[in-house]
């Protein structure tokens, strides 16, 4: 018996006006895979991720999690988000620890963390490399340590699929790398990951498969395949090659 997919999307449709954002849009994401979702700006990319999550409902078609329908889908847990470094609050006067600990409310509610969800917690701030910054108010974070944080966060509620989008906005090429490292780990652990990134070379330097949208799908498939076609050139329409960017 074929396993479930982690995501789903099957002739996927939808539009805010009578236009669609995204059109006929049909994709499998299976458990461990590494998926970026490329395109330029306003080709429906964060529009898909919102579907996949079902926090939008398709005008047409159906979009499913872990088999469930998406906009029925209950169990957060299973399902870490982390936003742009731009749209994270920066206000927020709490420290890494208790940013982590919210990972476990899906499993325990509010009530008093026991012995065990501290060490998840502990864990998955170690993972993340912040150790040293656990009592640290975010407002005093870099953008890449905030952006570890929120990864931390996820990792304590033991999800299955960590969603991205443009997590690396604002953030220093060090960092970046160090942050895209960090990825490869949690990928080989076993987390899906599905990221929506506008650097594209981080994209072929570290994700497995590529999805190339605006509007509707121009390629998907694996990476090395991705940077020998021209679906860059199709979806931005101009000229483009991955070596050398627009022409």
């Amino acid at each position: 018996m074929t396993e479930t997919p982690v995501v789903e999307l099957d002739d996927v449709t939808f539009g805010y006006t009578a236009s669609p954002v995204v059109s006929d849009i049909s994709l499998r994401i299976d458990a461990g895979e590494y998926l970026a979702i490329v395109g330029p700006n306003g080709s429906g990319k964060s529009t898909l991720m919102k579907l996949l999550l079902g926090l939008l409902r398709p005008d047409a078609g159906t979009a499913r999690l872990f088999g469930e329908p998406s906009h029925t889908f209950d169990e957060g847990a299973k399902i870490g988000y982390v936003a742009q470094h731009a749209s994270a609050s920066k206000e927020m006067p709490i420290t890494v620890r208790e940013v982590v600990k919210m990972g476990r409310f899906p499993h325990v509610g509010f009530g008093r963390l026991s012995e065990e969800d501290n060490r998840i917690v502990d864990e998955a701030i170690e993972t993340v490399g912040m150790t040293a910054f656990a009592n640290r108010r975010v407002t005093q974070l870099s953008g890449g340590q905030r952006q570890r944080a929120f990864i931390a966060r996820a990792l304590a509620g033991e999800a299955d699929l960590l969603v991205l989008d443009e997590p690396t906005v604002g953030v220093d090429a060090e960092s970046v790398e160090a942050f895209y490292d960090l990825l490869d780990s949690l990928n080989e652990s076993g987390i899906t990951i599905l990221l929506i990134e506008h650097d594209l070379h981080a994209v072929t330097d570290h994700a497995d498969r590529v999805v190339c949208l605006n509007r509707e799908v121009y390629f998907d498939g694996p990476t090395d395949e991705f940077v020998e076609s021209n679906a860059l050139a199709r979806a931005f329409g101009t000229p483009m090659s991955l070596a050398g960017g627009a022409q």
